[in-house]
């Protein structure tokens, strides 16, 4: 089967904290049959049990923030009820309200331990976001912050020393056993805080140490440039990045740093308090996204950004979860969030875009990326998605003409992607040869790469041409990844076109169990079927086609099909000795 060049995967959430939106919520305006949260508040008054139900309504529906303020009218009410008052507080967290969580957070021995626990940290953070260092301090280090958080008030704390004045505190290097990400960037904040005490020699020791243990992300050697810069010490700051970049030379940081010392421009300033607190918890975040948590991560999310708003990656993580858990209008608003000057606004408009090209708004979401392309004429990135988002709405020619540009731009040195994305929209315009030779350039270029090798030998296989080449570079494929449907839907496609009926039912058997509602896959089975004289089944598969919203070419075959048989469809001739 032809590849999908965008992936729109939007796993739900686990229901690991007290609130969540539910499975069967659908994005608002996407149809559900749920209650709006107005109409499950009119149905169930103005009770505490009422507006917790509306609250509960608006979860469902994706509405984070009236969801919230529905828990917190419900709290108000009753305050004495603990589920209340954990959902009131959970909701405003998520929500981003992390002064009213803080004010609703659970307390005492009868409300559950680990909402407890969160609701302390929030109240830390909080307290170190208006100034209260001291006081946030005395949390982070008390036994009210324990499991699954301690790692991350262990983290804050140096910070909350830092700006209550402790500058001893403030370099004492936490321990968090168990915890390895933590206890990395427990390091680079170490060597941050030596440095913001003016203990130089010490902080270039601490970023040396985390480099010389393989420089995770760039981001030690990153840190102990700028402070090199600061200190006037171009070159060797210099010398740290071509290092670094040896390594990950396609680092956009990095790349930037370096273009920085190399003209002698001025360093960045060094991060506030409350600044590197933040990024320490968009790293426990990013630790929780990694395992799947990604609600304990929109906490951390949410509290990193009250100590720093401005935090690009944030709001872009941000939206990113809200997308998946359906609260669409929430993450267009966390997507609005990076400004012109972040590194995350090229990134950020671009899935804004995409938000609404997955909601059939093709108008405004080819709006938002030409917008983005006039604001940021040098970003690659812009041009490419509104080329993408042009090859999705089958204005191919606009598609080509901007990949042609981009293409030509580094003719010395292609990028497949580019000549890939470019090949999809020349086959679908009928440009074949030059589809071809594209897929043919990038082959070259990434001779092993399963895309490539299933989207060239697919087109060959359709076209009955060079079948046993094509056969086996999408084996190749397959055996890179063997639970990509499309993959083996390809593969059972080539053995189709070869004559090996049983062979093809039993790849596109298995290519249908992993991509059930693709209308292709199961025309092929029902094509396979009928080969091998599996009639009834045959008549099965192609029904179920016209239940899955077809192409329409595809349904007027289907049809034909269903009414006279396989025979009465022509199908492309195979060359011989293919």
């Amino acid at each position: 089967m032809m590849p999908s060049l965008r992936s729109l995967a939007a796993p739900l959430l686990p229901l690991a904290l007290v609130a969540c939106a539910s499975t069967g919520g659908g994005p608002p305006g996407s149809g559900s049959a749920q209650n709006t949260p107005a109409e499950a508040e009119s149905q169930a008054g103005q009770t505490p049990y009422g507006l917790f139900l509306a609250g509960q309504s608006a979860f469902d529906a994706g509405h984070s923030e009236t969801a919230a303020r529905y828990f917190s009218r419900a709290a108000a009410q009753d305050a004495a009820a603990p589920v209340v008052q954990a959902q009131a507080f959970t909701a405003a967290l998520l929500a981003g309200d992390v002064a009213r969580a803080a004010t609703l957070a659970p307390r005492g021995p009868v409300a559950d331990a680990p909402v407890r626990r969160l609701g302390a940290l929030t109240r830390g953070v909080e307290d170190l976001a208006d100034g209260r260092a001291k006081e946030a301090r005395t949390i982070f280090v008390s036994p009210e912050v324990g499991a699954p958080h301690n790692a991350a008030a262990a983290l804050l704390a140096p910070f909350a020393a830092a700006a209550a004045g402790d500058a001893e505190g403030s370099i004492t290097h936490p321990v968090i056993p168990g915890e390895p990400l933590s206890d990395f960037f427990a390091s680079l904040d170490q060597g941050r805080l030596y440095e913001r005490a003016g203990r130089f020699d010490e902080a270039e020791t601490a970023y040396r140490s985390l480099i010389g243990t393989g420089d995770a992300g760039g981001v030690p050697s990153l840190a102990l440039g700028e402070m090199l810069e600061r200190r006037g010490r171009g070159t060797e700051a210099l010398a740290i990045y071509n290092q670094a970049l040896g390594r990950a030379s396609d680092d956009g940081a990095l790349q930037a740093a370096r273009a920085r010392a190399v003209a002698h421009g001025k360093p960045p300033a060094a991060p506030s308090i409350r600044q590197a607190a933040a990024e320490a918890l968009i790293a426990e975040a990013t630790g929780l996204i990694m395992q799947k948590q990604e609600e304990g991560a929109l906490a951390y999310l949410r509290l990193a950004l009250r100590l720093d708003p401005e935090r690009g990656e944030a709001w872009t993580m941000v939206g990113d979860i809200l997308s998946s858990i359906g609260d669409v209008e929430g993450a267009r608003a966390a997507y609005l969030e990076p400004k012109q000057a972040s590194d995350q606004y090229v990134e950020a408009r671009d899935k804004l875009a995409w938000s609404y090209q997955g909601s059939g708004d093709k108008q405004t979401a080819l709006k938002i990326a030409r917008q983005t392309v006039t604001a940021e004429p040098a970003s690659r990135e812009a041009s490419i998605t509104l080329a993408d988002l042009l090859r999705a709405d089958e204005q191919y020619d606009d598609s080509i003409s901007i990949l042609d540009r981009l293409i030509d731009a580094n003719a010395q040195a292609p990028d497949w992607r580019l000549l890939y994305m470019r090949a999809a929209s020349l086959q679908e315009s009928g440009r074949w040869t030059d589809s071809e030779r594209d897929l043919t350039a990038a082959l070259k270029l990434r001779p092993d790469e399963p895309e490539l090798l299933n989207f060239l030998g697919y087109s060959w296989i359709d076209r009955g041409v060079k079948l046993h080449e094509a056969l086996a570079m999408v084996q190749k494929a397959v055996d890179q990844d063997p639970q990509n449907g499309a993959m083996l839907d390809s593969l059972g496609w080539g053995y189709y076109r070869l004559g090996d009926y049983k062979k093809a039912v039993e790849k596109l058997e298995a290519a249908v169990v992993l991509d059930a509602a693709d209308s292709d896959v199961n025309n092929h089975l029902g094509d396979a079927y009928w080969r091998a004289g599996r009639l009834t089944e045959a008549q099965f598969q192609w029904s179920r086609v016209l239940t899955l919203d077809p192409p329409a070419k595809l349904r007027t075959e289907v049809e034909t099909k269903l009414k006279s048989g396989l025979d009465a469809v022509p199908g492309p001739s195979v060359v011989a000795g293919s």
